[in-house]
């Protein structure tokens, strides 16, 4: 009876452990699918305010030919570089996402250019991948642990979490200084979707936070073929080395602190200003400097 319950106890462990691991490999096929030539369009409204008087802010829209390469395949780790075309012959360095299993140390933003990098326990993040999106000059963006859904046809990735001002409005608006994201990665039969509910809240200093806005976001990316992106393949391999040097130390600055405020600017220029005037040949030190002089 012993040996009976110990075989049916190892079996059921097997299958647990086998299933786990095949799940496993479904999420990383499916993040990998991310990568490619994309024409993307984002679409933005605002759709709600309970603010008094509040004016509703003109809608977004914009396209865009972007590059998605694989740059690092690990076991429990995969990082995506986003490379934007414009007119068919520059390349801008746009946003990268890492896709870590089962992190537990993540960074949350707290308005003002500033993130508290915070230790989660094993258990809560079981199964789970966390995104990590860095900026062009690959400062932290924002971050956020769930578990990725495969169901009736679907692949799914959902998560909410506080964020930057996106590009399209740091410029333009200072009636909020927190995004509370809720990102929801969405594969499709075109290619995929970043479908996003978003609210603009606003926080004082003494931490009351009010809610300015709310918006529906969709930026969906749609395959085409990878010859349209030779020109950001080819800028990539030629520029990959630096970058790699940039992630590596900001690793090593990030790993250092559980908390990072960033300046605006360095005598009158921006972080990505330095970092896009780098020699292929540059050195570790040099972009240590750089990124120092910019943590408050």
């Amino acid at each position: 009876m012993k040996n009976r319950v110990l075989t049916v106890t190892l079996t059921l462990l097997t299958a647990g452990v086998t299933f786990a691991q095949s799940t496993k490999r479904k999420d990383q096929e499916t993040i990998k699918d991310m990568c490619g030539c994309f024409e993307i369009e984002f679409k933005y409204a605002e759709t709600f305010s309970d603010q008094e008087g509040y004016k509703k802010h003109d809608d977004y829209y914009a396209t865009a030919l972007e590059w998605a390469t694989l740059i690092e395949d690990e076991k429990d780790k995969l990082a995506i570089q986003h490379l934007l075309i414009v007119q068919d012959t520059m390349v801008i360095k746009h946003w990268r996402q890492d896709w870590e299993f089962e992190n537990t140390r993540l960074f949350t933003y707290q308005a003002d250019k500033s993130w508290t990098l915070e230790d989660l326990d094993k258990k809560e993040v079981k199964g789970q991948w966390t995104q990590k999106v860095y900026q062009v000059d690959d400062s932290p963006r924002y971050s956020g642990s769930a578990t990725w859904v495969h169901v009736d046809g679907r692949d799914e990735w959902q998560n909410s979490t506080p964020a930057p001002l996106p590009r399209r409005e740091y410029t333009k608006r200072h009636d909020y200084n927190i995004m509370l994201r809720n990102n929801q990665v969405q594969l499709t039969d075109y290619g995929w979707l970043h479908e996003q509910d978003n609210k603009k809240i606003a926080e004082d200093n003494d931490g009351s936070t009010t809610n300015i806005a709310e918006e529906k976001g969709y930026n969906s990316y749609k395959r085409v073929p990878d010859s349209r992106c030779a020109v950001a393949q080819k800028w990539w391999v030629e520029n990959q080395d630096v970058w790699k040097k940039v992630r590596a130390a900001w690793e090593v600055l990030l790993a250092s602190k559980d908390q990072i405020k960033l300046k605006s600017k360095v005598a009158d220029k921006r972080l990505y200003e330095y970092l896009f005037e780098l020699k292929p040949e540059a050195g570790s030190e040099e972009i240590k400097a750089i990124l120092t002089q910019f943590v408050e």
